[in-house]
């Protein structure tokens, strides 16, 4: 008996998952600090400053508060970067430390070459659906009663 589409899509869901962390994307790297780290030098690569708040990092990721309050504690531990308080004291902000950038360097770096060969696998037509597609799955799950 053919399994509907829905318990397809969980189990592709599911197997997608478990590929992408265990072929180590983020080799080299904890994968939490390495996708705070992504937040921070996309920034950093709009503005050449990289400060970015702890409340776009959260709504970026999608971690919870906690999470990304110890990953980015590590991240200041490794200085990588660091914390800058905003105008009003309710506001945390971390930037990019440019000095030290090498390291998230060579573990972006990898993950581009992930990417680079899973598109010659797919293919780029398939690879940009492949794209389009995880907008819309995050855009649903962000707003579900706007679809």
């Amino acid at each position: 008996m053919e399994e509907n589409l829905e318990e397809r899509l969980i189990a592709a869901w599911v197997t997608l998952t478990g590929v992408l962390k265990n072929t180590r994307m983020t080799q080299g790297m904890v994968y939490n600090e390495a996708i705070v780290m992504l937040v921070a030098y996309n920034r950093y690569r709009e503005d050449g400053k990289g400060l970015v708040s702890f409340k776009e990092i959260v709504s970026e990721t999608r971690m919870l508060k906690s999470l990304v309050n110890r990953t980015i504690d590590a991240l200041v531990e490794k200085k990588m970067l660091e914390r800058c308080e905003g105008r009003d004291k309710r506001t945390t902000f971390v930037r990019i430390l440019p000095e030290n950038i090498g390291e998230y360097l060579r573990v972006h770096e990898h993950s581009l070459a992930l990417a680079r060969d899973l598109t010659k696998v797919i293919g780029r037509k398939d690879a940009e659906a492949f794209v389009r597609i995880a907008g819309k799955i995050a855009a649903y799950i962000d707003n579900p009663d706007t679809q």
